[in-house]
């Protein structure tokens, strides 16, 4: 818990330079922070500190049984966290990165790390956003989940992030409103067929494009 968290507006060059360079020191440290993509506000931690995803987890009011997805700067990173992309994963990439598209694989199985209850599988996504990308180049994957208390509305700006989350959170960059309230669209490479585990901003139609069938529950 902090005594008073600290926001930096990055619509200001030297606040945001500011911003990123604390954002990544208290990432180190095992704090949280909330940042912007190209869908909604995230709260993010140290992907490989187990402390700091289980205090991801208890600032959003959720359990082990939902481990958060996994951001990441560049497609060698996202590469190096999973054991096999399957025969659809880097045409996905290929496609969609950066973007709203989480792919979820078979994890690498020589990580330390532990994000939940995610038997042995990563979701993966790297997002269109310059502020988010700057982060994660500085500090690596992140696991970052939507910055709201589990249950309640995303949020689309800093502000939102801040009334639900509070101090539990370090630093806030603020990157303004984001454009969408719409998440991104996960899909399961692990099975034979891809299937859609949560319809989001890339329609299946679009997916459909690139892999031929997706599986969906309707």
């Amino acid at each position: 818990m902090h005594a008073v968290a600290r926001r930096y507006d990055c619509a200001d060059a030297d606040k945001r330079a500011e911003g990123l360079t604390d954002a990544a020191s208290a990432v180190r440290r095992g704090e949280l922070v909330v940042l912007p993509t190209d869908t909604v506000y995230g709260i993010g931690a140290d992907a490989f500190t187990p402390s700091a995803v289980t205090a991801l987890l208890e600032a959003k009011g959720r359990g082990r049984q939902m481990p958060p997805p996994v951001l990441v700067g560049t497609v060698r990173a996202g590469n190096a966290l999973v054991e096999d992309l399957g025969p659809y994963g880097q045409d996905l990439i290929d496609a969609f990165w950066p973007g709203p598209l989480t792919i979820v694989c078979k994890a690498n199985r020589a990580l330390s790390w532990d994000l939940g209850d995610a038997k042995g599988t990563v979701a993966l996504r790297m997002p269109l956003d310059p502020v988010a990308l700057d982060l994660l180049k500085e500090t690596g994957p992140m696991a970052v989940s939507s910055a709201n208390r589990s249950g309640a509305p995303a949020a689309t700006t800093a502000l939102d992030a801040e009334e639900q989350l509070g101090d539990s959170v370090a630093v806030y960059l603020d990157g303004g409103p984001t454009k969408s309230d719409t998440p991104s669209t996960i899909l399961d490479l692990t099975t034979a067929v891809p299937r859609l585990l949560r319809a989001g901003a890339i329609p299946v139609e679009k997916l459909r494009g690139i892999v031929g069938y997706v599986a969906t529950e309707a």
